[in-house]
């Protein structure tokens, strides 16, 4: 049976949407642009450059773009390319590009075996556009060659009128309520919930989804984590554009995927700089804080159906069930203490001096 070994979260550099959802961060910064972006390198030397060999197993691939990630044309060759190095790949999407998933549906069944899709259930954009029945489609196209998938819905303030409407539709079209994510507010540095609810009663209001996911969400919700945390060695976040890899999010480059001369030297992050890990459903879910106790990340995707069928497949639900420390060794306490220090080094000597000479002055 496959194991993980890696969580890659791959931006795809396209900013570009083909909706306007008031609570999405493209709109909200008015970061979109009007033009789809050139790929610098071609799907082949992508899959070359995340290569098991160079990622040293087989990984979760999660592809997201700023904007949606199935508008470039290159992207099924993309997807294809690095599924064929033996990856699980998931890509996010809004699931109206029908010519895309017409092409994706094409693949080899043992390709699509290893691939699901986390559809962003839009109701509002998609009522507006008339696009629900386009969505609903897609989905059910993908449903029927035999990937995964998983319906996600963000609760924000203007959806809670729609909330029988949007249930009703999704007994009838995915066959299970949709899950939830949280709303939150990115414009500023704490990332508060984007909501004139208290999160009490933002729960109260949402929790009749029963929504896995949105259950484990809550409980990460603003919680700082302080416990040693394996971003940057069991988990990266690369750039497909730029090639550079990062530890998490927000944190120091460690290499550039697409140089071949060089292997990737992985290495934990260790103390996390973010006001709480946002993306926790994922990376806390796979395991990357080993001592932290938490659902799996197919326990979090999937529903199961009124008709008994359910969201994630039996090859995929396996291997998104495991957990990082399976694959992987847990550094020793020495080995946590050297990196904790560097790190401390490295942040004196990236500081100015004169916060420095500030921050010394009672010594």
């Amino acid at each position: 049976m496959d194991k993980i070994k890696r969580l890659i979260c791959a931006h795809v550099p396209v900013s570009t949407c083909n909706l306007r959802c008031k609570y999405c961060y493209i709109t909200v910064h008015k970061r979109g642009d009007t033009e789809l972006p050139e790929f610098n390198h071609t799907p082949k030397e992508i899959g070359r450059a995340l290569s098991k060999e160079r990622l040293g197993g087989i990984c979760f691939v999660n592809l997201c773009a700023g904007g949606e990630t199935l508008l470039p044309p290159v992207m099924v060759d993309i997807i294809k390319c690095i599924l064929e190095q033996g990856h699980y790949v998931e890509v996010v999407t809004n699931g109206t590009v029908s010519k895309r998933f017409n092409e994706i549906i094409k693949l080899p069944s043992n390709l699509l075996e290893r691939l699901t899709f986390k559809f962003s259930f839009h109701y509002l954009e998609l009522k507006r556009i008339n696009m629900l029945d386009i969505f609903f489609e897609n989905i059910r196209k993908i449903k029927n060659v035999g990937c995964s998938f998983t319906v996600e819905m963000t609760p924000n303030d203007e959806l809670e009128s729609h909330i029988d409407d949007i249930k009703d539709l999704s007994i009838k079209e995915f066959g299970a309520l949709c899950h939830l994510t949280i709303a939150r507010n990115d414009r500023k540095k704490e990332m508060p919930l984007l909501s004139n609810h208290s999160l009490r009663e933002y729960a109260k209001i949402w929790s009749q989804f029963h929504s896995a996911m949105f259950d484990f969400k809550k409980t990460l919700f603003q919680v700082k984590r302080r416990e040693f945390c394996y971003a940057g060695d069991w988990t990266a976040y690369i750039n497909l554009g730029t090639g550079k890899i990062t530890k998490c999010y927000c944190s120091e480059e460690i290499g550039n995927i697409f140089d071949l001369s060089k292997p990737v030297k992985f290495e934990a992050i260790g103390k996390c700089p973010l006001a709480y890990c946002y993306n926790g459903h994922a990376h806390l879910a796979f395991g990357v804080i080993p001592s932290l106790i938490t659902p799996t990340y197919a326990e979090i995707r999937n529903q199961k159906c009124v008709d008994t069928t359910e969201w994630i497949k039996p090859k995929m639900g396996k291997f998104m069930m495991g957990k990082l420390k399976e694959n992987n060794a847990e550094y020793s306490n020495v080995k946590k203490i050297q990196l904790s220090l560097r790190s401390n080094l490295k942040l004196l000597f990236s500081t100015p001096k004169k916060i420095v000479r500030k921050l010394f002055s009672h010594l």
